[in-house]
């Protein structure tokens, strides 16, 4: 039977809970998603117009839909994640992580070793993990060696054997580092207590350890053990100096998992923090990669579902910034204040933290790739024709009309070129007119780069509204590069995004890239153009004072100024003090000027 055609599927799907699975034509795995209702969820792709090109394109290559019905939403989700671990569908989201992590092991011995391991074997031992980093394991296994004494040797410690005698104390024993279970010194419930406690201390609970610790100090004193006593106490002293570092909530807050998670335009980044008696016993993040612009929830979503698997999380609760569905039987928690509310906002820190250091490796190992992802993303963004390397930026300035200026930024791979800066004199405008002000600077730059034959930008960015951008695109006009130089306006208060046959502005994520980009040339026009704005009023000040001294000309004016620091004050100076700086016959002229005047 021939494949039925993508409408009829949709009507025969049925409404229950379950993952759906979408093939192109050559039965090619496209995308695996997870639904309440899988009817419904999969009608949606197909009645409504879709703002993502990505979901369009996709819906565009779809031909065959598959689907498996499931009890509930949790086995939904469960299943959701290993199929898209599995298959590696090209539109879903891209986990970024899969390698193996270190887990903490309870050998199942008679006297059971503990030792750190990248290998779970189900022999019935107990797996504590898996722990982010070796270096977590081994300063947990320190702590652990410091308060008991295990056995490191791989004896077969049988009853029998040990009563026979077969094995003899080693190094071990004589350094204290053992009790020697192998000649029968240490009793298999003595051993048995200790790593009792050595579950609880993994598990982030320290207080039974502390107690038992605590009686045998004060059995040791009491007897006049005063040494074994001070031992103890130097035990009691790591273990609480360890859980106060440990702690960072309310010790009450036991068995809870954090999650957060950070995004931007390609990325999102999922934190996870396990916390028992108020400590973090472990912290991760995952780096997902967006196909089908997925938005903050579906992300979390589906991290909490693969760290939760990963980390073979039994916690019963969760705690996360916003409302997630991942199934009945786990409670979810968005706290708003306090001690919740505080661990929450520390997971999103660590997201943070984790986005910014991946972005700084990707500028240090492969800067030609952070430049065309930002590059790639702009010209999707702004919804240009060719990735925006060469950008120039216009802005005016002048004060009531008075020596108008306008200032011309160059910006090359998203990047500042300072040499490549230019300002202008408002030459042909008369009065504060930024609209023909920025006709001019616009005809006047572009001109001069077709006449010398120029490399043109890539796109035209105006500081300004909707009417400083007509006035540009005048110019452009005028110069025949209309539709050969894409141009935007950017309005300071809201931050929109103006385009010359557009009346809606465009608005982008403040989170963007793309705007951070923008806004950076913008701000450096406004400081190139006010400086020189400046610098012009300055020299104008000059002249209306000093200047129009006849026998005083700039460069006296420049030394009076110097050394005066203001005009008042080269108007009340002396004869002699004026002599001192641009000597008689220039200090006479000065002098009689201001004086005459008065």
């Amino acid at each position: 039977m021939d494949t039925p055609s993508v409408e009829i599927q949709i009507k025969t799907l049925p409404n229950s809970p379950g993952v759906y699975q979408y093939f192109d034509k050559n039965e090619k795995i496209l995308y695996v998603g997870k639904a309440k209702n899988l009817k419904k969820r999969v009608s949606s792709y197909f009645n409504k117009k879709h703002d993502s090109h990505r979901i369009g394109v996709m819906v565009k290559k779809i031909k065959n839909i598959k689907h498996i019905v499931v009890n509930s939403e949790t086995d939904a989700l469960l299943l959701e994640n290993n199929l898209i671990k599995k298959l590696k569908p090209r539109f879903n989201v891209m986990l970024r992580d899969d390698k193996t992590y270190p887990w903490l092991c309870i050998k199942k011995e008679r006297f059971p070793r503990v030792f750190p391991t990248r290998r779970v074997i189900k022999d019935g031992s107990e797996y504590y993990g898996p722990f982010t980093s070796m270096k977590t394991v081994h300063t947990l296994l320190d702590l652990i060696k410091g308060l008991y004494q295990l056995r490191t040797c791989k004896y077969d410690l049988a009853e029998e054997k040990i009563d026979a005698g077969k094995y003899k104390v080693c190094l071990e024993y004589h350094l204290g580092n053992c009790q020697g279970p192998c000649e029968g010194y240490q009793t298999e419930e003595e051993y048995h207590s200790n790593i009792d406690h050595i579950r609880q201390i993994v598990k982030g609970n320290f207080k039974d350890s502390l107690i038992k610790f605590k009686d045998q100090m004060k059995g040791h004193a009491e007897r006049m053990e005063f040494e074994d006593a001070q031992r103890i106490k130097e035990k009691i002293q790591v273990l609480e100096k360890y859980q106060s570092k440990s702690t960072v909530v309310n010790p009450k807050i036991n068995n809870v998992d954090v999650f957060s998670i950070v995004s931007d335009e390609g990325f999102g980044y999922v934190n996870f923090l396990q916390l028992s008696h108020g400590s973090i016993i472990r912290s991760h993040t995952i780096e997902l990669k967006k196909k089908l612009d997925e938005g903050d929830q579906e992300l979390l979503e589906l991290g909490i579902i693969e760290i939760r698997q990963r980390f073979n999380s039994q916690s019963k609760e969760i705690y996360v910034p916003m409302h997630v569905e991942v199934g009945e039987d786990l409670k979810v928690t968005v706290p708003k204040l306090g001690d919740k509310k505080s661990i929450v906002d520390l997971s999103t820190r660590n997201a943070k933290y984790f986005r910014q250091e991946r972005f700084k490796q990707m500028k240090i190992v492969d800067p030609d790739r952070h430049v065309k992802r930002i590059m790639a993303q702009m010209k999707e963004d702004l919804r240009l024709n060719e990735e925006p390397r060469h950008i120039e930026c216009f802005d005016n300035s002048n004060i009531q009309g008075t020596n108008p200026v306008a200032a011309c930024v160059v910006f090359k791979d998203g990047k500042p070129s300072k040499s490549e800066y230019r300002k202008f004199n408002i030459k042909t405008v008369e009065g504060p007119d930024d609209f023909a002000s920025m006709e001019e600077v616009v005809f006047r730059r572009y001109r001069r780069l077709l006449n010398e034959d120029q490399p043109l930008p890539q796109l035209i960015i105006i500081d300004g509204g909707k009417g400083q951008l007509s006035s540009a695109v005048k110019a452009l006009d005028d110069l025949g590069l209309r539709g050969k130089i894409a141009i935007v306006g950017i309005a300071k208060r809201l931050e929109e995004i103006f385009y010359p046959t557009d009346k809606y502005p465009l608005y982008l994520d403040k989170k963007s890239e793309s705007l951070k980009i923008i806004q950076h040339l913008r701000n450096e026009a406004h400081r190139f153009g006010i400086t020189f704005h400046r610098q012009k009023r300055s020299s104008a000040a000059l002249g209306t004072e000093l200047e129009n001294i006849t026998g005083i000309g700039e460069k006296t004016a420049v030394e009076l100024l110097k050394h005066f620091r203001s005009i008042s004050k080269i108007k009340s100076a002396k004869r002699e003090d004026l002599e001192q700086v641009v000597g008689v016959a220039k200090a006479s002229l000065v002098y009689e000027f201001y004086n005459k005047e008065n």
